[in-house]
């Protein structure tokens, strides 16, 4: 029985793809006007959405459906530590606290676990493919935009042990397309992909304050006055 279920997600999502990409944030990130205070602000948010995300994950490990695409060594909670010890110090565990946008994102995730666990498939794909897809790419920038030395403050964006990128992204590909879920699960794990897109646009909008204070209004109109189809989409799309 093959699901199509990566497919499906592909194109169910695209719009939200979009649309998350030109939110104000990304597009002056993906311009390469990366600014450390609401940078670092947003590795702490992801650090509670991944540590909720892998705890159920893992909590769901041999979950008929959650079992086929429990991949560890996508997790990044461990690369988040290592990331935001370098942009907030050692005492970093009592620095940061999820904004609100990431407390909803991380009570979602704990909703689906409890009550309907094989829609954390979505949430796993929408971040994790993103991350694999245009990992590379936002580390570059990450790198640019703050001069920062290779290996600091970027960890968020390295696979170590995947030495494969493309062909690891095809595995987990092939591993959902083949998940044993009916066409009314998988129109539920897209809509739920599509909720999960929309949750880190609410994280992204968040840290648009503390960017237009550092870069001026101004130059943030100018970067976000052009709407383009975002260089991470078109890499989830290889």
């Amino acid at each position: 029985m093959s699901s199509n279920l990566a497919t499906k997600l592909r194109e169910g999502t695209k719009k939200s793809h979009s649309m998350a990409e030109n939110t104000g944030f990304v597009a002056c990130f993906l311009k390469g006007t990366v600014e450390k205070t609401s940078y670092r602000k947003l590795a702490a948010n992801l650090y509670f959405v991944y540590s909720a995300m892998e705890e159920e994950l893992e909590r769901h490990q041999h979950h008929p459906i959650l079992s086929q695409i429990y991949f560890p060594e996508l997790n990044r909670k461990a690369s988040l530590e290592q990331d935001l010890g370098f942009y907030y110090g050692t005492n970093w565990r009592e620095q940061v606290a999820p904004s609100t946008a990431a407390q909803d994102y991380v009570a979602r995730i704990r909703e689906v676990s409890n009550t309907q666990p094989e829609l954390l498939v979505a949430h796993s794909y929408t971040r994790y493919l993103g991350d694999l897809s245009g990992g590379q790419i936002l580390k570059g920038v990450a790198q640019r935009g703050m001069n920062l030395v290779d290996g600091e403050g970027t960890h968020f964006y390295e696979f170590p042990t995947i030495s494969d990128e493309k062909a690891f992204k095809n595995k987990y590909r092939q591993a959902m397309n083949d998940l044993p879920v009916d066409d009314t699960t998988a129109d539920q794990i897209v809509d739920e992909a599509n909720h999960a897109f929309g949750l880190n646009m609410t994280m992204f909008k968040e840290l648009e304050g503390s960017l237009i204070k550092a870069i001026g209004i101004m130059l943030f109109n100018s970067l976000t006055r052009r709407r383009n189809r975002g260089s991470t989409e078109l890499a989830t799309a290889e």
